[in-house]
Formats: structure tokens, sequence, C-alpha cells
């Protein structure tokens, strides 16, 4: 259960109990323990409940916009100020007053949206996709400016893809990388469409492999700025727990045997990426929610549970939201909304536990290390070179040094891994050569068998010849006793024929003398 930070004050250190009093609230989340998510408490009024909405935090302030509750989208656009725990509503103008808006043109009112994606792209908040009443055949562009709260259109050329909800949106640079989704037709998609922010162009990209199943409502992070990693989602009956990977730079589709712990399928899911973590929160499969809160540790393709919620708690919804916010140059994971039986409008935050560099986690088996190693070693190379889809602004060089210690470093845990995995190795052998004697015991019973079966059938063969013999003898035995039986009948007929001539001559003697 996510815990309040106004019911457990007692565990709370006084410095911060005084926050809860009315004095300065900025420094609530140094209160907060490791991995637990706790509910914060807010000041003043709420937005309304809901799900499918988007969020995205920029300076500190976590926005909301959309989303649907009771079969009815959402329009309005909502701000959390995580400093002093307060919602407030942007207003937001459709009149060109801001200079220099590119690639953009006005409109009447802001749309009433769901199922839609958002990013931020320098001082803008970019909305893609969704289902409203809007009438496009093709995916919307639409943008809000952060400064002064301009809504408009941003037109975009090459080849749109078809308007859908539920997809996944992805930044990578200065590119969007869009997959899957479900257009206004209920036809499920699974499409990759780039979005080059620069020129705003659109392009299909042409994959390779086998790709992921059509579907939607699945979540999507990119991992060293070159791979896409896609996990879950569903069809219209069916859910998914698998990840499939795409190489941005070869356009070739994978799927990756995860490691770790086993999760159920879900769709309706959040997640985030922090360094080299996947965090993925709620979703479900339209009978309960998902309780737990995984971590994906990308370079390994290892999952975990990093922690449960119990009952129906906000976090076990679909269709919720997940962020990750930079306070006082700590990471936090903030959690807004969804639906499991009651649409929800709580802000759950979560302080995860920073990594810890000096004891890298052992790859826990020969598939898991070899994948590692592969990822690890591409890495290196996405670092190294310059791919078309990573390059956003020229950055300084790095030290090398500091380079070649990240080197020798992760040399250091491969060999350690290595080390493991001969000695797996080494005990499959022994377990893989006593298989093989039992397999040749086996063998020789099972010829034993065969060997007694086909005495078996040679046995059997003779029986049947033998039956078959006496069920002929049988049928002659009974024919001889019809005969028997008829020479028996003319027997007595003939002894009863004499007894009759016998009795009358006799009379006739008799008869004589007397006359």
């Amino acid at each position: 259960m996510t815990t309040r930070i106004e019911d457990n004050l007692e565990e709370i250190p006084h410095e911060f109990r005084k926050t809860n009093m009315g004095t300065d609230s900025g420094n609530w989340h140094s209160a907060l323990n490791f991995d637990q998510w706790v509910a914060l408490p807010v000041a003043g009024s709420r937005p309304s409940a809901r799900y499918k909405h988007a969020a995205v935090i920029a300076e500190e302030k976590l926005y909301i916009v959309g989303g649907s509750r009771n079969g009815r989208y959402l329009s309005d656009v909502q701000a959390f100020d995580l400093k002093n725990l307060s919602w407030s509503t942007v207003k937001i103008s459709t009149k060109l007053d801001a200079e220099n808006v590119t690639h953009s043109t006005p409109t009447e009112n802001f749309p009433a949206i769901s199922g839609h994606s958002m990013v931020k792209w320098g001082n803008k908040l970019l909305l893609l996709g969704g289902h409203s009443k809007d009438t496009s055949d093709y995916v919307t562009v639409r943008f809000i400016d952060l400064e002064s709260h301009l809504y408009g259109v941003m037109e975009a050329t090459g080849k749109v893809p078809v308007a859908r909800g539920g997809q996944s949106v992805s930044l990578v640079g200065s590119k969007l990388i869009m997959f899957g989704g479900e257009d206004k037709n209920r036809q499920l998609m699974n499409d990759v469409h780039v979005l080059d922010l620069e020129t705003m162009t659109w392009n299909i990209a042409e994959t390779i492999q086998t790709p992921p199943a059509p579907r939607f409502d699945h979540t999507a992070t990119v991992h060293a700025n070159r791979y896409l990693q896609i996990f879950g989602g569903c069809t219209h009956s069916v859910f998914f727990n698998d990840l499939h990977v795409l190489d941005l730079e070869t356009l070739e589709w994978s799927q990756p045997q995860i490691q770790g712990d086993v999760v159920s399928p879900r769709a309706g899911h959040a997640g985030v990426s922090i360094d080299e973590k996947w965090f993925i929160v709620g979703g479900g499969d339209n009978r309960s929610g998902a309780s737990e809160t995984l971590v994906i540790d990308m370079p390994k393709l290892v999952v975990s549970i990093l922690t449960n919620v119990k009952g129906r708690d906000p976090l076990a919804s679909e269709g919720l939201s997940v962020s990750s916010a930079l306070i006082d140059g700590e990471q936090f994971l903030v959690a807004f909304g969804g639906y499991n039986g009651k649409y929800n409008n709580e802000v759950v935050v979560m302080r995860p536990k920073p990594k810890d560099s000096k004891h890298p986690k052992i790859f826990q088996s020969p598939a898991a290390a070899a994948a590692a190693a592969s990822v690890t070693a591409a890495y290196a190379l996405a670092k190294s070179e310059s791919l078309d889809f990573t390059t956003i602004n020229s950055k300084p060089k790095m030290d090398l040094s500091v380079e070649i210690n990240v080197i020798k470093e992760e040399k250091k845990a491969l060999e350690s891994t290595i080390e493991e995995v001969k000695a797996v190795n080494s005990g499959l052998l022994e377990k893989l050569e006593e298989l093989n004697g039992a397999h040749v015991d086996l063998s020789k019973e099972f010829q034993s068998v065969q060997g007694q079966l086909a005495l078996e059938r040679s046995r059997c063969d003779d029986l049947e010849a033998q039956i078959l013999d006496l069920q002929k003898k049988l049928s002659s035995m009974q024919s001889i006793e019809q005969e028997v039986q008829a020479l028996r009948s003319q027997k007595s007929a003939i002894e009863q024929d004499m007894e009759t001539g016998q009795t009358q001559g006799s009379g006739g003697v008799w008869r004589w003398i007397a006359g």
C-alpha cells in the first residue's frame, strides 16, 4: 500500500513535520525512504481523477494533459508544483502572440483527447496521436509553449502515419520514434515511424527481422541512444509480457530472453528510464491491476520486482502515468492517475536507490551474460560513432582517460562474469555427462524390452494360429454331432418300425388258430 506522508508524522524528522504544518514545503523529498511509494499531501484543490492522460515534468512541475473519465475525453491542462505541492490550471491561448513559432498554425480550441503521447522539446510540450472527436485521418502534432502557454498545431510533411491512440513515442536526439497503436477503426499496428523535429518530416522505418505483434497500450524507452525497447501491451483479447528491441542503427528487431523475476502480462502500464534502469509501474489485464513496480536493468536484460502495493492501490491501475523529476540533484519517480475500478488523482512519488557502481550485479545465466556483453559492446560503439538517430547538438569531447577507466571497470566486471559463467558451464557439463550415462543405460534397457516384446509378439502369433485351428476343429465337431444326432434319429425310427412289425405278425397267427 502506498503510504501517506501525513499518516506517519511520528516517523518523519522534525524539520519535515514542520513542512506539513505550513512551513517551507520545498524540502519534503529529504524525508523519503528509498524504493518506497509515498502519496504526497496536496495544498488546495486537485484536478479531476482520470486515466489515459499524458504527463511530462518540466522545471520541477508535473504537467498533466487530457485523458478520459466515464467515457468522456478531457481537454484541460494541469500543473503540479513539486516544490509547494499544489495544483494549478494552465490557461491555454490559441492566439499567435508568440514570436518565432516555426512550422505551426493556431487552432480554435484545445481538443479533448485521450490515449495520446507527450514529450518535452525545448520550451514546448509536443502532443502526438490520441483519440478525440477530431476526424483527421493522420497523426497531428500539437504543441503547448511552456512560456506563453500558446497552443497550436505543427505542420509536418513526408509519410505522415495514420491517426492512432495507445501508441508509444520516444525522443532520441532530435527525432521522435513512434511505434504501434490502434487506429480509429480499432485496427492494431506494429509499424515504426520517425519524425525529424528539425525539419518536421515524417519517415517510415523499414525494419528487418520479426517485429513485435501488433499492439497498443504498451510502453517504450530508448537505451544508449540506440536501442528502442518495447514491453507489454495488448491486442483486443491478448495481453503481453514480452520484450522486443529495435536497433535504431541497423533497424533490426530482436526478442531477447529476459532474465530474473517472472512478471505477468499487462497493458496500460507506464514506464520511465533513469540511467540504465527502466522503471515500469501499474497496468493490468482487465481483471486486476498489476501490483508490482518492475525495474529492468537494460544492459543486462534482467528484470526484478522492486516493490509491491496491496489492494486497489492507485499504483495498481491501468492508464496511469509515471515521470522522472530531478529535485536538488536527485532523481524521483512521480506517478499520477489511473483506473482500477475507480479513477484516481493521487500524486505518488518514489525515491529510487542510486546505483552502487562499486558492486556490479553478476549476470544470472550464460544467456544473460552473452546478451549483456553484446549490448555493452554496442553501447561503447554507439558512444564512439556518430549515429544519425543520436545527433542533437555537438558535445565537447570527453577526457579519454575517463573513458579508459570506464572501459577498464566494464572489463573487470565482464571478466568476473565470465568466471561465473565458466563455473556454471562446468556444472552443466558434469550434469550432461551424468545424463549421457543414464541415457546409455536406458538405451540398453530399451533394447532388452524391445527383444522381450518381439518374443511376446511371436508367442501371440502362435496362440492366434492355435486358436484358429481350434475354431476349425470346433466347427467340424459341431457338424459331426449333427450327423450323430441324425443317425440316432434314424436308429430310433428303425427300432420303432421293427417293434411295430413284430406286433402285427403275432396277432395274425393267433387269429388263424382260433378260427
